[in-house]
Formats: structure tokens, C-alpha cells, sequence
């Protein structure tokens, strides 16, 4: 038995603090470490430094500090020190390799304390995301140097550490050799009893014939680095091809007000929807799930967004820019539709295609299914603690993981807000 027992979690999400006794954070890390609750066997710390600042997550919502289902310790990075994981009996550390958290593992080695980093950008994800919201050139230049300086720091960060848990195929291929206990996983907010059936599937393709309109979505954020700009782009294009389709959006962003003003001004309104952000669980995926054909993917780059499990759980296949995030997916699941990276008219183009086979969609939708029924919110957390907990008691359980991942049934998926 452990004679510590407290999970310490470095968060690098920002925690802002309100009157009353409440703070403001995402629900999604609220979920992900009640559910790590069910699976840890002791307490569970939340070390987050502190914002002045609003959440723009979509999720961002305010909590009560005494119903929160862990402690939350407001520190700066820098003091995190041996003697203070050891004043919290800290059995071991989930850390971030970002720039704030590439030191932790260095504190964890001299503390004694075993450290996982989970690893979420890759540095060709780190340089599209610089690249796509840095219009100035210098400015972008100084930031892709920074972000090679940094590439280094995290490489010898992971390698330090005790274990790596990588969110999705790009860190999982870059840094898994850096490191003797790695392990994949993939993002979902989705559990077993909100999974589609093949019946849902069945209802919703029945009588669907190529002269009805095809049911596109998207959500997310409505920002460029999501290519929200290229789905009125593909919208357009659809058009021109005379392609019949309604296209659903679903998000927030700073592009918003710019896609209403283009929906209305390419007299869009017709087949183009904005949703705003319904309730993820009692809206979004049922509505999903009980009506959508394709989910249209412009991300402009790699980032493990957990978009494509919970879409695929719907029943929902993706067509998708060849970001290396969607690509890793859909090598695994053999299910989805790759296009080139920023080709909007080829997204139309291969949607065009679609339209006239349903039957196509229809098997396609089966084998997302398939695939996500394979990996649930609560498996996924019950094999990321097995892990933890495998390095907590100094066990080397590299080679029984390595085994599970280089089989695509057996893979293990996650939340990215959970470091």
C-alpha cells in the first residue's frame, strides 16, 4: 500500500476567482477529475494559477469552492517545490509539458515523487496554431523560435518523467520513444449509455434518398485556428455544385458575428444554420445523433480535439482536413473521409461526392459507431488510473501498454482538460 495517497494534478488552465466563495472553471475538467475520483484510491489535489481574466472555453462555468470534487490549491508554478509535494503526501504528479510545467518533473525526481506528463500539441501542431493566428510576420517568426526553444525543454522534460500519457497519435508517435511507460489515449466526453445503437443509425438513414438534402455539422469554436472561416467556404462551393444540404453550426468565437454577416450576404440562409451552443448532453448530441449525416472538419491543425470520438459515438462519420490528429484517427478506426489541409473546394468536392452515395455514409456511419463503442468515458479513465497507479507503486508497466496500444481495439481515450 501507498503511505501517500494524494493525486497532485498541475492544471494549466487558468482558475479566476469570484465573490462568494465560487470560481470559474470549464465542466469538463470538473467531469474528468470526479471521474478519476471513482478510480484513485485516496485524495486528489488541483494546483492551478490564477486569472483576473474571463474563460473563453466553451464549457466555462461558475462552481462553488466547497462542492468541488477535489482540492484546489491557487500557486504560482515556480513554488511548486519537493517539500511541498511532500506536505501534501503527494503519491504522485500529473503535469503538462508546456512552458509553465517543464520543470515538475525535474521537482518530482528530487522529491522522490513520480510524475506523468500528458502530452496534447505536438510541435507541428504548436507551429500550424502560431502560424495561424499570427498575421505579422516578425512576430510570428520570434514565436516559431520560441516555440522550437521550448520543443527542446519539453523533450527533456518527458524524458525525465515516470510515465507519459500522450492525447492522441501525434505526441503518441513523437515523444513515445522518449519515455519507458507511455501510453495513448483520445478525447470523449461520451458515456456508455449515450452512445448511439445501429438502430439509431438505421432510423436515421432510413428512406434518405440522394434527391433528400444531406445533414451537415460542425462544432466547436468559431475561430480560424478551427477553420470555422472554411465552412461557409464549403457552404458556397456546395452551393455552386448544386449540391442539396442544410449545414448545422454549433460554437462560439470571434468569428461569429463575421459568418453571420457572410451567411446573410451569400444568401446562405436557407441551408446554413448557427446554433449557438446548446447544452452538449441534452441538445447537441441527441440532435446529432438522431439527425446528422457528415460531420464537415476544417481544423487547420493537429490539436486531439475530442470532436471526432464524440462525433463518431453519435454514429456520425467525418470528413476531415488531413490535420495529423484526424488522419491518426481515422488510419485507426478505417472510418471518415481524409481531404488536403485548406482546401475548401475539395472538401465540397468529396461532400458532392457523398451526396450521391448514401449507402456509403450509411456503412461508413457503422464503422464509426464500432469504433467508439470500443471506447467509452469510464474505460477510458479506468485504464488511464491503472496506469497511474502501476507507476505510483513502482511498477514498469511499459511493455503490457505498449502491447494495448499498437492495437487499434484496445486503445484507451481521454479528456484533454485533464493533464
Amino acid at each position: 500500500m501507498l503511505t501517500n495517497n494524494n493525486l497532485t494534478i498541475v492544471q494549466p488552465l487558468k482558475a479566476k476567482f469570484l465573490p462568494n466563495s465560487e470560481v470559474l472553471l470549464t465542466r469538463k475538467l470538473i467531469e474528468a477529475v470526479g471521474e478519476l475520483a471513482t478510480y484513485w484510491s485516496g485524495s486528489i489535489t488541483v494546483m492551478m494559477e490564477e486569472t483576473k481574466e474571463d474563460n473563453d472555453q466553451m464549457d466555462a462555468k461558475i462552481f462553488k469552492l466547497d462542492e468541488l470534487p477535489f482540492k484546489l490549491e491557487i500557486i504560482s508554478f515556480d513554488q511548486i517545490t519537493p517539500a511541498l509535494l511532500h506536505q501534501h503526501q503527494s503519491a504522485l504528479v500529473l503535469a503538462a509539458p508546456e512552458y509553465r510545467q517543464n520543470h515538475i518533473s525535474q521537482v518530482c525526481k528530487i522529491a522522490g515523487v513520480p510524475c506523468i506528463y500528458v502530452s496534447e500539441y505536438s510541435l507541428k501542431t504548436r507551429k500550424q496554431i502560431v502560424n495561424v493566428s499570427t498575421s505579422n510576420p516578425l512576430i510570428r517568426l520570434r514565436r516559431i523560435i520560441w516555440t522550437y526553444s521550448q520543443e527542446y525543454k519539453q523533450r527533456k522534460a518527458i524524458a525525465m518523467a515516470d510515465g507519459l500519457q500522450c492525447n492522441g497519435t501525434p505526441t503518441y508517435q513523437e515523444y513515445k520513444h522518449l519515455n519507458r511507460n507511455p501510453q495513448l489515449f483520445l478525447d470523449t466526453r461520451i458515456r456508455e449509455d449515450m452512445l448511439a445503437t445501429e438502430a439509431d443509425i438505421e432510423r436515421r438513414t432510413e428512406n434518405r434518398s440522394q434527391d433528400m438534402p444531406l445533414r451537415l455539422v460542425f462544432s466547436g469554436r468559431l475561430i480560424k485556428m478551427k477553420g470555422a472561416d472554411h465552412l461557409l467556404e464549403v457552404a458556397k462551393e456546395l452551393k455552386q455544385l448544386k449540391v442539396k444540404f442544410e449545414m448545422f453550426i454549433s460554437g462560439i468565437g470571434d468569428l461569429e458575428e463575421m459568418m453571420h454577416q457572410q451567411i446573410a450576404a451569400n444568401q446562405l440562409n436557407d441551408c446554413v444554420k448557427m446554433l449557438g451552443v446548446p447544452d452538449f448532453k441534452t441538445e447537441f448530441f441527441p440532435f446529432v445523433k438522431n439527425n446528422i449525416d457528415l460531420f464537415v472538419c476544417c481544423h487547420r491543425q493537429g490539436d486531439p480535439s475530442c470532436t471526432y470520438i464524440e462525433t463518431m459515438a453519435g454514429g456520425v462519420p467525418i470528413v476531415g482536413y488531413a490535420n495529423e490528429a484526424f488522419q491518426g484517427i481515422a488510419e485507426m478506426s478505417e472510418a471518415g473521409w481524409v481531404v488536403p489541409m485548406n482546401q475548401p473546394k475539395q472538401m465540397a468536392k468529396k461532400i458532392a461526392e457523398l451526396s450521391q452515395n448514401r449507402e456509403e455514409i450509411k456503412s461508413m456511419s457503422f464503422k464509426s459507431l464500432k469504433f467508439a463503442q470500443q471506447h467509452t468515458f469510464e474505460k477510458t479513465f479506468q485504464a488511464r488510473v491503472k496506469h497511474m497507479q502501476a507507476i505510483a507503486y513502482s511498477t514498469r508497466p511499459s511493455q503490457v501498454i505498449e502491447t494495448q496500444v499498437s492495437d487499434a481495439p484496445h486503445m484507451v481515450l481521454a479528456y484533454s482538460q485533464l493533464p
